[in-house]
């Protein structure tokens, strides 16, 4: 039961606090506590968790600078936990008034009439943060305020009166916090006007003489390449803005693959159960990491976090579509599903001349290649450069013995393929008939267990179909498209050779 009056409330022992020291105060709890400061976001412990603990603790309005689908919004909208669960404020105030300290003429005006008996809400946390998203068309009436002739003559009042104000978003957030998005797309105009919130901590409609102050923490987002393309945060306003936060992508693939799995929608209701494994979890996070180094790829727009997540998503719907053809209830993802998968990588990165040249499918597929060519490195040994292993043998002539093995492991596949074979698959093909054109390429059920360690036959057959695909990226086994729908895998030097023809 809270106190439902000011009388009450003072009764209760209220006493009223900035927003600032609530944070503060609260965040101080929290860490005592060893509690998780910002539960939902994975990578940022170590870097850019403790530099808004400290903007927090120093009771800044800070920005936070970052490439696009770096969790900035997340992070803002994450700060709400640092306030108290409820407060208090005049009934009926627009700006939520402290009943201490009444802001409004409604507010005081209600505080002289009832004194103790003024009636007194309760706001929840979640009520006492918003946000604007900068866009070009945001005015000064939006976020602060403007005078309402309506108003004022449906009430016979003067313009310099404050009961003709029609409040906009930042006032509205009085004793709360407010974010503003993609800051460098406000005009610089429309900047000035925050100047004086952030540093007087009040704000004036207008010329009339109605100044108010404000308890409001101020945060703000930006993508640095915002401040060359679109437009610029004015150097006053930067000034003003005490932090200065800088986010990143993931710095490891096991940071990408925990921000996948918690983000992406895998686990679906229905009929058909589509298992991953977990080397082609790897490989869809390993995309990313090799968009994050293209040269086709313009790198100061990044390649957002949210690509290896759309990207799994398309794979998974892509194996249940299988599933729905075929009448199996259990498939597992491939490799060749990511053919038909690639649209979200075209539309999650921003290309150069020479990407555009290319082709946006074109590049994709080759991002898609690259990733099975980083992982088959990282799980597989280099069958052109053996490296000796601690403990190796060293044979005639001063050669490894235990690097040369390594190096043959590849020659059954390789001679198999050499004598005329080869091996077609499909993304449409039911799992009995792809797992057996893959058995039947003598050494790759081997290789392939050895290195990517599958649970089950069904993951060995994609596996299988890993090490063909890594074998291709390294130059060692040709790979074409039959028909559009197939994949087929050969003999590299005899399709060199038939494309001689006569010649």
């Amino acid at each position: 039961m809270r106190p439902r009056t000011l009388g009450e409330l003072k009764a209760a022992g209220h006493r009223p606090r900035s927003v600032k020291d609530e944070m503060r105060a609260n965040l101080i709890e929290r860490l005592r506590a060893g509690a998780k400061l910002f539960p939902g976001i994975v990578g940022y412990e170590s870097t850019v968790e403790p530099q808004i603990v400290n903007a927090i603790l120093s009771r800044h309005d800070f920005i936070l600078l970052g490439l696009r689908g770096q969790a900035k919004t997340r992070l803002l909208r994450s700060l709400t936990a640092f306030l108290d669960e409820w407060i208090p404020a005049v009934e009926g105030c627009p700006l939520n008034s402290d009943p201490f300290h009444p802001l409004t003429h409604h507010a005081k005006l209600l505080l002289e009439a009832r004194g103790d008996e003024t009636p007194v809400a309760w706001i929840h946390r979640d009520q006492r943060y918003q946000e604007k998203l900068a866009t070009p068309d945001v005015t000064i009436a939006d976020l602060i305020g403007d005078i309402d002739p309506i108003k004022a003559a449906t009430l016979r009042l003067d313009y310099s009166d404050e009961r003709v104000i029609h409040y906009g978003i930042i006032p509205r957030t009085n004793r709360g916090i407010f974010a503003i998005n993609e800051l460098p797309d406000l005009q610089p105009r429309i900047q000035v006007g925050l100047l004086n919130i952030l540093e007087e901590k009040d704000f004036q409609i207008r010329g009339f003489p109605v100044r108010m102050p404000l308890d409001v923490v101020m945060v703000f987002s930006a993508n640095p390449e915002d401040y060359t393309n679109r437009g610029n945060i004015i150097t006053p306003l930067r000034d003003r803005i005490n932090s200065q936060i800088i986010t990143h992508y993931p710095l490891t693939r096991e940071q990408g693959l925990a921000i996948t799995a918690q983000e992406s929608w895998v686990e679906r209701e229905g009929e058909i159960e589509v298992v991953i494994p977990q080397f082609m979890r790897e490989l869809i996070e390993e995309v990313a990491i090799q968009a994050r180094k293209s040269e086709y790829v313009d790198q100061n727009s990044g390649v957002s976090a949210r690509l290896p997540i759309a990207l799994v998503e398309n794979l998974v719907s892509n194996a249940e579509r299988r599933g729905l053809v075929t009448g199996e209830q259990r498939v597992v993802t491939r490799v060749c599903d990511l053919q038909h998968a690639v649209s979200a990588v075209s539309g999650k990165v921003e290309l150069v001349l020479e990407g555009e040249q290319e082709g946006a499918l074109n590049v994709a597929r080759a991002l898609v290649g690259r990733g099975v060519k980083a992982l088959f490195s990282q799980r597989f040994p280099d069958a052109y450069k053996p490296r000796r292993t601690r403990g190796s043998r060293t044979a005639e002539g001063g050669a490894p013995a235990d690097a040369e093995l390594a190096s043959s492991e590849y020659r059954p596949i390789l001679e198999w393929f050499s004598s005329g074979n080869h091996v077609e698959i499909s993304d449409d093909m039911p799992q009995a008939d792809y797992a057996k054109r893959l058995a039947a390429v003598r050494g790759l059920r081997e290789v392939a267990t050895k290195y990517l360690e599958p649970k089950g036959a069904d993951e060995t057959a994609v596996a299988m179909e890993l090490a063909l695909e890594g074998l291709h990226q390294n130059s060692m086994l040709s790979r074409e498209r039959v028909d559009g729908a197939r994949t087929a895998y050969r003999d590299m030097l005899k399709t060199m050779l038939s494309g001689l023809g006569e010649d």
